[in-house]
């Protein structure tokens, strides 16, 4: 089974490494696509770390978690390989499951097999909201969802 799944994983949290785990329960030959700098910069207005630090969280936490080398590639728009290469399995957040629709359609047009696509449910903050590097970002949840501010915006 070849499985891909993508994204900008910065900062790496909780629904980034269910994503991950997903892929790679379906199987070990998996390919992690990592947005480019300029793809992750793009039309975000908050920081993103570099390709090659982002690179090196999503590596160093899968040989932690799985004990492999992951296949890790730079990708610089939102299909990555699955317009060129052969996938059983995509997995995609309900964020980018519209892509991963897209994806399937031009694979039909090019007379390509579809890839059966796994959309993996957000994972929730201790609010109940979406766990987002956004969230994250801007000092509202940690990694894991825990809340670091309450309602009127003070640390608790």
């Amino acid at each position: 089974m070849k499985i891909a799944v993508g994204g900008t994983f910065q900062p790496l949290h909780d629904g980034h490494k269910l994503l991950l785990r997903t892929a790679y329960n379906l199987g070990e030959d998996v390919d992690v696509g990592i947005t480019s700098d300029d793809m992750a910069t793009g039309k975000r207005t908050r920081h993103v770390e570099t390709y090659e630090q982002r690179e090196k969280a999503v590596r160093d936490w899968v040989r932690k978690e799985f004990g492999i080398e992951p296949h890790i590639m730079k990708i610089d728009d939102p299909y990555g390989r699955t317009l060129t290469e052969a996938y059983d399995y995509i997995v995609v957040s309900p964020e980018t499951y519209s892509t991963a629709v897209k994806i399937n359609q031009i694979r039909k047009e090019r007379g390509m097999t579809p890839i059966k696509v796994v959309r993996v449910e957000y994972v929730l903050a201790e609010d109940g909201k979406p766990i987002s590097s956004t969230r994250i970002v801007e000092g509202e949840i940690d990694a894991h969802g825990n809340l670091l501010t309450n309602k009127e915006g003070q640390e608790r």
